[in-house]
């Protein structure tokens, strides 16, 4: 029974049909209810206010392991994994992460599976089961998590900032845990590190510091009656919330420059200093309003200007890590290399910034814009997944109070000068931490982070050298930005004469073929537009295929002054370089979104090289392909797989061979041919009339194609672009083994590939069933029984029509040769649960099946992503769903029995396998060992021989005439 029970008026999106209740049980549990009556999955989030900041001294990690504990089985539910399983077969999905102050759970279920689910759920709170067995088991899961993270510069900075703080602080804490200081350090203690997971568990996890939301179709009622009976029971042992007071870091911790050797090629500054948390002051939103204006990327900002100078090609502010005791604003800027010899410089003209911002004080005007531009985005925000809902609401409610529980700190709207001048002050030389990020100061390092080995030395800067650097910085004209005219006036609906499911075809010609979809389902002021450029000289060499992606970042980079205005107001666009030439998409509120548009267009037809701002460009992409080594494993594993499935598609290591010697008048010539030719194959949809989707098309057409001297011409028959996907031999086990592209990394990986069919309704959903049901089992007995790898999954994969399975496994522990002997064994071991399978427990999962693919698009964009698919791969099957559904209902329990014969059982003689191995430097010695000279049966030594041996599908994509080759 709920002993409170109020009528507290939550804010809520004025689009916003769900009905909300906070309620709080007698055990004290706070819980928000949501109903949803058009909701096609259920969903549940619980917030446990304890996270590895209450990590015992020596246990490091210990709050991270039992998030990862709590999911193997409780009292009533004592089959292990049982949980998991049952989220799966109910076409759902479960997850947690562990945080400094707080630990998050959360799953998402289809509507007939939910109340057993929420009620499983419930049990991780009441009396979970933490099995010895499990207990050593799941140390190694988190182990191998953590191995996959120590070459990842986000974790390794993320650490090293921790590392250089006070010692007693628990922000000072290594919080992810290993098998070091989870199993070998407690055992040389003398310490049960399980007894120990238990005592946390029962000192920690009460009710009064737990908020739960759940987010269902019934009636508020319901849901309150099925919270109360599930979760009553939680102990609540009245723990009072724990505080950390205190700041991380002390004076010896402040004006500091930490030079530091990052994984990845690259130079970036991190210039970060301790303020006083913002979430204090949520309605004023100082730190939003300094954000808005530090990063801003406008004519005259700070990054406008180190751009112009060459010294920088990326720049964000705001602020980061927090908690309610203390908190950092950070600056991050990406420098070229150019800029890493003027960092001095760079740093200067960041405090002659915030010198500006002392001097003209807090700007009325500039805070009301920036407010109703965030009011807008409250209101006409999309409607998003009910599991990424109910985690952000869970996040809220231990910060904010009820009626601020969905919007948070997103809508400033109390503008106060003292509060912005407060944080303002706290961004001095006298209290700034520097990291500066290079390759170039390897071996110039003197110390190490213990955790992840980052090398870095450390050295004092004062006041009166950050002066200097004010003083001798490039007088440059910073200034405040202009008003924005891109925030949305109109924000209306317009009324689409025709009420249409699928997209519909409103024309095609030798120049393009138009899609259009008006939205008939979200009720929402936003607009989808993607073109794609078909340009067949875009991709026919290793040469143009990296010219065609420079040609796509310059041109965003000469818009970005102008755009990024667009980008604040919530009008988004990007030109990305597509397996066929390029891509323009613009997404947003529809009212200002064609003059974006057609500047963008100009701004392409109009293309010449900036000599200046094409070796910056060049020097990123550069270095976006060299990162590429950087890669996890299983990463790696999926590249290869594309290469040797993917015909006509160019190597990495090609591309980066050519790089060098490319030139911005290889460009200048380069650009004008790959235009020369083309096709636009386009997709308009949502609030926008059919006229005006015409007239939007028509206008890009004209520019283009018409005229006395046209840019492009329509392409000839033969030019129309085809992706076609190697077409493995039946009854073959082929296998390509490279060692891994970054020697320092221990983990090796296995992508183990199933090749099905070609698109067909009936093979699709007799694979996508298989897929279900393999796919918890297989993650049970290969992570959690075998614990391979932390990364585990059976997924299905699409290459452009072509169907398959995949299973991908990272490891330390084993080499790829021996995890993919033990999927093999999965198979045989699954084979005997496929035959003996229950009739019932077939038809739950063929109706779990429906039930997911009759789930409605969440949003305009995940709708056009969708429909985009279908015309992207030729295949124009906007019916999709409902044909599969269709096709489900037909199917036999013997149907799905002879397709696992026919095309995945081990030895199937339709058989059609690749494995890719990824060797990792601790299994190499062991591979170079077993590596024979000759040739292996099935053992590929080079792909383009290979690909070239063997047939290739059909392709969907035919062209204008959609032909099928």
């Amino acid at each position: 029974m709920a002993i409170g029970k109020d009528d507290i008026e939550i804010l809520k999106p004025r689009t916003d049909k769900r009905e909300y209740r906070r309620i709080v049980l007698k055990n004290s549990l706070e819980v928000l209810l949501i109903s949803d009556r058009e909701t096609d999955k259920c969903a549940a989030s619980m917030d446990v206010s304890v996270g590895y900041f209450s990590d015992p001294d020596g246990l490091e990690g210990l709050a991270h392991f039992l998030e990862h504990m709590l999911f193997y089985a409780s009292e009533k539910y004592p089959l292990e994994d049982s949980y998991s399983k049952y989220i799966n077969e109910h076409g759902g999905s479960t997850n947690a992460f562990t945080d400094s102050e707080d630990t998050n759970y959360y799953f998402d279920v289809n509507t007939d599976g939910f109340e057993e689910a929420l009620d499983r759920f419930a049990q991780f709170f009441i009396k979970p089961l933490m099995s010895a067995d499990a207990t050593m088991r799941e140390i190694k899961a988190v182990d191998s998590e953590n191995q996959k993270n120590l070459l990842s510069d986000a974790w390794r900075m993320s650490q090293l900032q921790k590392h250089l703080s006070m010692e007693g602080h628990p922000y000072h804490k290594f919080g992810a845990g290993n098998w070091d200081t989870l199993e070998i350090r407690p055992k040389a203690r003398g310490v049960d590190t399980r007894l120990e997971l238990l005592k946390f568990y029962e000192q920690n996890y009460s009710a009064n510091l737990m908020h739960l939301v759940v987010y269902a179709k019934e009636s508020l009622d319901k849901i309150q009656s099925l919270v109360e009976d599930k979760f009553q029971e939680i102990r609540n042992s009245d723990r009072s919330l724990p505080s950390f007071p205190g700041q991380p870091c002390t004076s010896e911790h402040l004006q500091i420059l930490v030079r530091t050797v990052p994984i990845k090629e690259g130079n970036k500054l991190r210039i970060v200093w301790p303020i006083t948390p913002g979430i204090h002051y949520y309605k004023e939103g100082p730190c939003r309003y300094l954000g808005h204006l530090i990063g801003h990327e406008g004519e005259g900002s700070l990054f406008y200007v180190l751009k112009k100078l060459g010294w920088a090609t990326g720049l964000s502010a705001g602020e980061g890590e927090w908690t309610l005791e203390f908190s950092f604003f950070k600056v991050v800027i990406d420098l070229t290399d150019a800029g890493h010899d003027h960092m001095q410089d760079v740093i200067g003209l960041l405090f002659k910034y915030i010198q500006l911002l002392q001097k003209t004080g807090a700007c009325k005007w500039i805070f009301d814009e920036l407010s109703a531009v965030c009011e807008t985005g409250f209101h006409y925000q999309d409607k998003i997944p009910p599991i990424d809902y109910v985690l952000k609401i869970a996040l809220n409610m231990q910060i904010y109070p009820p009626k601020d529980w969905l919007a948070g700190s997103s809508m400033p709207s109390n503008f106060n000068q003292g509060i912005i001048q407060m944080v303002l002050d706290e961004l001095s030389p006298d209290n700034v931490r520097i990291f500066w990020e290079s390759k170039k100061f390897a071996g110039l390092t003197d110390l190490v982070e213990p955790w992840y080995g980052t090398a870095y030395s450390l050295e004092k800067v004062t006041t009166s050298m950050i002066q200097e650097w004010m003083l001798s910085a490039p007088n440059e004209n910073l200034h405040l930005p202009a008003p924005n005219i891109f925030i949305p006036t109109d924000l209306s609906l317009k009324d689409p004469k025709e009420k249409v499911k699928y997209p519909v075809l409103l024309w095609k010609s030798s120049y393009s073929r138009v899609w259009y979809k008006p939205d008939t389902m979200f009720s929402s002021p936003k607009a989808y537009v993607k073109i794609d450029f078909n340009c067949p000289y875009a991709s026919n060499s290793p040469e143009a295929d990296v010219l065609t992606t420079i040609f796509a970042w310059l041109v965003m980079d000469y818009l970005n002054e102008y755009a990024y205005y667009a980008q604040v107001a919530g009008l988004h666009y990007a030109i990305s370089h597509s397996g066929s030439g390029f891509e323009v998409t613009v997404i947003g509120y529809n009212h200002k979104l064609r003059i974006l548009l057609e500047t963008v267009v100009d701004k392409i037809a109009k293309f010449e090289v900036l000599p200046d701002r094409f070796s910056v460009i060049k020097e990123r992409v550069t270095q976006d392909y060299q990162n590429l080594k950087f890669h996890q494993p299983y990463q790696q594993a999926m590249y290869y797989c594309s290469l040797l499935l993917e015909d006509h598609s160019w190597p990495l290591m090609e591309e980066l061979e050519v790089l060098p010697n490319i030139k911005a008048e290889h460009l200048a010539k380069f650009a004008p041919m790959m235009l020369s030719r083309a096709f636009l194959e386009c997709y308009i949809g949502g609030n926008i009339e059919r006229a005006e989707a015409e007239s939007m098309i028509q206008h890009v057409e004209d520019i283009f194609f018409k005229g006395s001297n046209p840019i492009c011409q329509p392409l000839f028959s033969s030019q129309h672009l085809t992706k076609r996907i190697v077409k493995l031999e039946k009854g073959m086990s082929y296998f390509y083994s490279k060692e891994g592209l970054n020697p320092s990394d221990d983990n090796s990986a296995l992508l183990h590939y199933i090749q099905v069919h070609q698109d067909d309704f009936m093979l699709n959903v007799k694979l996508q069933l298989f897929a279900l049901i393999a796919k918890q089992p297989a993650f049970h007995q290969l992570r959690s029984v075998e614990q391979l790898g932390y990364i585990t999954v059976l997924l299905q994969r699409n290459d452009s029509g072509i169907h398959g399975l995949q299973f991908i496994i990272q490891s330390t522990l084993k080499g790829p040769e021996h995890i993919d002997l033990r999927v093999e064994a999965f198979l045989r071991m699954f084979e005997t649960q496929l035959y003996e399978m229950t009739h019932d427990d077939f038809k739950s999962n063929v109706n779990a099946l429906i039930d997911m693919k009759l789930e409605k698009h969440k949003n305009l964009r995940e709708e056009s992503r969708f429909y985009w698919r279908e015309i992207s791969d030729g295949t124009l099957k906007f019916d999709r769903k409902e044909v599969e559904v269709a096709a489900l209902k037909q199917l036999t329990q013997q149907e799905l029995i002879d397709f696992f014969n026919q095309y995945i059982r081990v030895g199937a003689p339709q058989k059609r396998t690749l494995s890719v191995h990824v060797i990792g430097k601790g299994h190499l010695s062991g591979y170079k060992a077993t590596k024979t000279e000759v040739p292996q049966p099935g053992e590929i030594n080079d792909i383009f021989s290979f690909r070239r041996s063997l047939p290739l599908y059909g392709s969907f994509k035919g062209g204008s005439g959609l032909l099928k080759l």
